[in-house]
C-alpha cells in the first residue's frame, strides 16, 4: 500500500494496547514501540477503557499501569484476562508499588515493567511475551516475589501455604524443576543444576505448565511461594 508520504510497512510485531493515566506516558510508549515494528492499536487512560479497549480490538499484549482511574491496573488485570486470557498483560510500575506485583503476577500478569525502561528493553519485553514466555529473568521475578511475600508475612497478613490440588499429578523430577523455578534459575542453570540437556529442561516446564494450568514461568514462581514448595529466604 502507497500514500501520499510513500510506501506503508506492514507491522512487524504484536497488536499492543497501552493503559496508563498519565498521557506522557502513553504517547512515549506509543512512539518507542511503532518505531520499532510494533502495533499499538490503541491506548486507554484508566482500568474501565482499558478493559473495553481489549475487549474491542483483541490485542496480542497490554501494557497496563497498576495505578489508573475509576478502575486500578489490578482490577483491570483481572477483567482482561478473564474476558480474553490468550491477551498477555504487563503491569507498568514502579519500585514505590511493587507490593502490588505479586497480586498481579497472581491474577495472570506475564511481569512487570519499571516507567523508566530503555526503549529497546520496552520492544524486546513486548515481543518476549508475546511469545508467551514471561517478561522478567527468573531471577528478578523470584527476588520480587520473595520481596513481596516477605513484607506480606512481616504484617501478618499471609496464611499457611495450601496445597496445590495438582502438585501430586507432578513427578518428583518435575517437583524439583518447579521448586528451582521458584527460586529463580534460568532453563540453563536448570540443566547445570540436574545435569540434564536444555531440550529435556524445557520438555519438563511445559509438562509443568500443562499439569497444574499455568500460563508462563512468572506463574509458576507464583505458585512455588503459594504452595510452600519455596520460602522467602531460602536457598536452592
Amino acid at each position: 500500500m502507497t500514500t501520499a508520504a510513500g510506501p506503508t510497512a506492514p507491522a512487524l510485531g504484536p497488536r499492543v494496547v497501552i493503559a496508563d493515566d498519565q498521557e506522557l506516558v502513553r504517547t512515549g510508549f506509543r512512539l518507542i514501540l511503532t518505531a520499532r515494528g510494533i502495533d499499538v492499536v490503541g491506548v486507554a487512560a484508566d482500568g474501565v477503557e482499558a478493559v473495553s479497549e481489549v475487549k474491542r480490538l483483541r490485542p496480542d499484549v497490554v501494557l497496563l499501569d497498576i495505578r489508573m482511574p475509576r478502575m486500578d491496573g489490578l482490577e483491570a488485570a483481572r477483567r482482561i484476562l478473564a474476558e480474553a486470557p490468550e491477551c498477555r498483560v504487563i503491569m507498568l510500575t514502579t519500585f514505590d508499588l511493587d507490593q502490588y506485583v505479586y497480586a498481579a503476577l497472581a491474577a495472570g500478569a506475564s511481569g512487570f515493567l519499571l516507567k523508566d525502561v530503555t526503549p529497546e528493553y520496552l520492544a524486546n519485553a513486548v515481543r518476549l511475551v508475546n511469545t508467551g514466555d514471561a517478561l522478567l529473568a527468573p531471577s528478578i521475578t523470584r527476588r520480587l516475589v520473595e520481596r513481596c511475600a516477605s513484607a506480606s508475612a512481616a504484617r501478618g497478613e499471609g496464611a499457611a501455604p495450601a496445597p496445590h490440588p495438582d502438585l501430586d499429578a507432578l513427578t518428583p523430577r518435575e517437583r524439583e524443576v518447579l521448586t528451582l523455578m521458584g527460586h529463580g534459575l534460568s532453563n540453563s542453570e536448570l540443566a547445570r543444576e540436574l545435569t540434564l540437556s536444555e531440550a529435556t529442561v524445557k520438555t519438563h516446564v511445559a509438562r509443568i505448565f500443562a499439569k497444574l494450568t499455568l500460563r508462563d514461568r512468572a506463574q509458576a514462581v507464583v505458585l512455588a511461594y503459594e504452595t510452600g514448595l519455596v520460602t522467602p529466604g531460602s536457598q536452592p
